[in-house]
């Protein structure tokens, strides 16, 4: 069925053909002055044979040129007038210079002209005239047809390009939902991974001396319930985002669109800030890590999407000393430098292990992919390695010219992702960090 589809003739090809089929019939019966021949029964099958033809010259346009010739020829050789068929054999010629190659315009335009010329003498015209029509004729009609040709080749054109337009667009829709995905993994991640870390580690303790130190377990089973009342608080924060708040725009309509801001999310009085870095050291106190928290250079707030993203990877360095780590201490320091702020987290490590023990630590690399990809949309970076004297050490730097006050699209922080997993299950390997 298709193929026979593909064979149909269009419907403004029929109508043409019909048109000079009746058309040069009509003149032929009602035209005929001496001393050509009488319109006869002949003269009509050699109209239609010319005429009817043009409905297929889409699909064979060099056959149809020869047809409506060879017709046209024998009509003029029979000693018929010439009459509208004149100009069937110049309509196939358009259509083979649209459709055909070099090799047959150039046959079809000297085919073209001869017939033209024979036209122009069986016509008894002055020789110049007929020379002037034989060269003019397939001059016009192949200039017609080359226009023809130029207009598919650039509807093509257009027409692919609609089609990777309309893929784009596709794709570009699937990485926003991508990103939208990957960022919401990042903060549940973010969020709930230290609290649970301390609710987990506290019932563990308490179930440990339920009988043999009640008042132990009782104060384990508290840190325990608030780890998890500041679990639900800030799911409950989060939901309140979810559910009012686009994830890629600006608060109250002002400030760069939803793709032109698509790092800061969040509204600032949801978003956690370096100034909770303390609060964050004194629940994990609870939970047995000494940390201290020092900051230098001049304090001042920054862009809410960098503050989010100091805190998140304080927040993950620290978690994964409680849950990767024997070490009681850890160090945070914050510098505020003029162009750019550093974060650092230094943990001692165990007082009996050796560098690179925490190496079989299994983990499941997520948190450090995590917090690259959040320095990597602030045009950051973040490097985090074992140190040579034992325990672990994460650097979060982040620049805060010009070049930093904006976010760097995310899906460039995504493109790498494969890569980035790569290098750091490599990393993990030797450093013990998950």
């Amino acid at each position: 069925m298709p193929e026979l589809q593909a064979l149909r003739p269009r419907s403004a090809s029929v109508a043409l053909a019909v048109g000079f089929a009746v058309a040069g019939c009509l003149v032929g019966t009602f035209y005929h002055p001496e001393p050509w021949r009488p319109f006869g029964p002949g003269a009509y099958l050699l109209t239609l044979l010319i005429a009817l033809p043009l409905a297929l010259r889409e699909k064979w346009a060099s056959g149809v040129l020869v047809v409506t010739a060879a017709g046209f020829a024998g009509y003029l050789l029979l000693g018929h007038q010439p009459s509208l068929n004149f100009w069937c054999p110049a309509v196939a010629f358009v259509s083979v210079c649209a459709r055909e190659r070099r090799g047959r315009v150039v046959r079809g335009a000297v085919l073209l002209a001869a017939v033209i010329a024979l036209s122009g003498t069986c016509g008894r015209l002055p020789w110049p005239v007929t020379v002037v029509q034989a060269l003019i004729v397939p001059a016009v009609a192949g200039a017609v047809g080359l226009t023809q040709r130029r207009l598919a080749q650039r509807n093509a054109e257009l027409r692919r390009l609609t089609v990777l337009l309309d893929e784009q667009q596709r794709q570009e829709a699937r990485r926003a939902v991508l990103d939208e995905r990957f960022r919401i993994a990042r903060e549940l991640h973010d969020t709930i991974s230290q609290h649970m870390t301390i609710v987990t580690l506290q019932t563990g303790l308490a179930q440990y001396t339920f009988h043999s130190d009640p008042a132990a377990a009782h104060q384990a089973l508290g840190v325990a319930a608030t780890a998890g009342r500041d679990t639900l608080d800030d799911l409950r924060r989060l939901l309140v985002v979810l559910r009012t708040y686009d994830l890629g725009g600006a608060t109250g309509g002002q400030g760069p669109s939803a793709r032109e801001d698509p790092s800061a999310p969040i509204p600032d009085d949801l978003l956690a800030g370096i100034d909770r870095v303390p609060a964050l050291a004194e629940r994990l106190e609870a939970a047995g890590l000494r940390v201290a928290v020092h900051f230098s250079g001049t304090r001042r707030p920054l862009h809410p999407g960098i503050e989010l993203c100091a805190y998140r990877v304080v927040q993950e360095a620290l978690t994964n000393v409680v849950k990767h780590s024997t070490a009681g201490a850890a160090d945070v320091t914050v510098d505020y430098l003029d162009q750019e702020l550093r974060v650092t987290v230094v943990d001692e490590g165990a007082p009996d292990a050796a560098p690179g023990a925490l190496a079989n630590t299994p983990g499941s690399g997520h948190g450090l992919i995590g917090m690259r990809e959040r320095a990597k949309i602030w045009h950051g970076s973040l490097t985090a390695e074992a140190r040579p004297g034992g325990g672990f050490q994460v650097r979060l730097r982040i620049p805060l010219g010009e070049e930093g006050a904006s976010p760097a699209p995310e899906k460039d922080a995504l493109r790498g992702r494969a890569q980035v997993q790569d290098r750091d299950r490599d990393r993990d390997r030797d450093s013990g960090r998950p």
